[in-house]
């Protein structure tokens, strides 16, 4: 059972997305996604019909991905355990409303054309996120999360 926040979870979201149909529907994917919680970042690369790569990273790769996503630990928690109680996030979890209800951003960039794609290919990125419905789920809070 792979553990949030870690490479294997991450992983297991891409390997269900990859297996998924959702491609399909929804098209291509071009982006560098990053995902920071606590003081860990993670990069998942969307390369044409396929999640191509999950790893961990430091910030100063962070700042050179189109977007990286940032809430506090107890957040991405909450979102999760949303996910795996309905199904796919509810209204208040989804990525767009996450975004959209912070006093700070949520999807974070140096370049607006960059973080644009974060828009451009949210239900992608929505789709990627509700596979934690599929993937069992520990706990384990980082260092250095707020």
């Amino acid at each position: 059972m792979p553990e949030f926040p870690s490479v294997e979870w991450f992983r297991a979201l891409a390997d269900a997305l990859n297996r998924s149909d959702s491609f399909k529907r929804l098209g291509t994917c071009d982006a560098q996604m990053g995902v920071q919680v606590g003081d860990r970042y993670f990069e998942i690369d969307f390369e044409g019909f396929e999640v191509k790569d999950v790893r961990e990273i430091d910030a100063a790769r962070a700042e050179e991905l189109d977007f990286v996503l940032v809430q506090p630990y107890e957040r991405w928690k909450a979102m999760i355990e949303n996910i795996r109680q309905h199904g796919r996030a509810q209204a208040e979890w989804t990525l767009n409303s996450l975004d959209l209800a912070g006093e700070e951003e949520f999807a974070r960039s140096k370049d607006y054309h960059r973080r644009d794609l974060f828009y451009r290919f949210n239900q992608t990125f929505q789709e990627f996120f509700d596979m934690a419905a599929r993937v069992e789920t520990t706990f384990r809070e980082p260092v250095g999360s707020q």
